[in-house]
């Protein structure tokens, strides 16, 4: 007997026909809106999640200002390890350090602080740069505290303790600036 020959394969070009790529779509889960209203283009992007939406939108300045809060905590931090006498003196107008120990923890610990800082300056994510933001208020605003009792209790006034609470000040409120706008919720394009 002979073989039949089957009938020729007809395509469905599904690009062309709206309704057969509808239901596949809407099969897919694909194309519809989520909880935060966006449309999905395809499962993948909704099974790994749009990496769009983690993005931070920066504020002007922002990386000038982590870079140069990077380079004061290092700054300071070597000059505290390596020249405590020198540091005292500039903050406190000559006064006579009795031990350098405490000095050189300081330093330590600024040390570790410049190292959170230069390496949130490399990174994109949301969560990091507002917390090395906060830590950076905390510390500021903590310093303004210490050096304003510590010149209520001595009393001696200088200008370069001035300077320093009128920098800490300015910095407080530059990391508190930067820290709310890192964490607004940007508008839907």
């Amino acid at each position: 007997m002979a073989a039949k020959q089957p009938p020729p394969l007809m395509k469905k070009h599904s690009q062309t026909d709206l309704v057969s790529r509808l239901k596949t779509r809407k099969i897919l889960g694909v194309g519809g809106e989520d909880d935060d209203g966006e449309v999905h283009r395809s499962k993948i992007s909704q099974v790994l999640g749009n990496e769009i939406k983690f993005a931070v939108r920066e504020p002007l300045g922002l990386r000038v200002w982590q870079l140069v809060s990077a380079i004061l905590f290092s700054g300071i931090a070597i000059m505290a390890l390596a020249f405590p006498d020198q540091l005292y003196d500039v903050v406190f107008d000559g006064a006579e350090v009795t031990n350098k120990t405490p000095i050189r923890l300081y330093g330590g610990a600024l040390l570790s602080i410049s190292l959170i800082m230069w390496n949130a300056l490399y990174t994109a994510e949301k969560v990091i740069i507002r917390w090395t933001l906060l830590t950076e208020a905390c510390y500021f605003g903590i310093q303004f505290l210490v050096v304003t009792a510590s010149l209520a209790e001595t009393g001696h006034m200088s200008l370069g303790v001035l300077s320093l609470l009128a920098s800490r000040f300015l910095f407080v409120a530059v990391s508190i600036y930067y820290y709310y706008q890192v964490g607004r919720r940007s508008k839907k394009v």
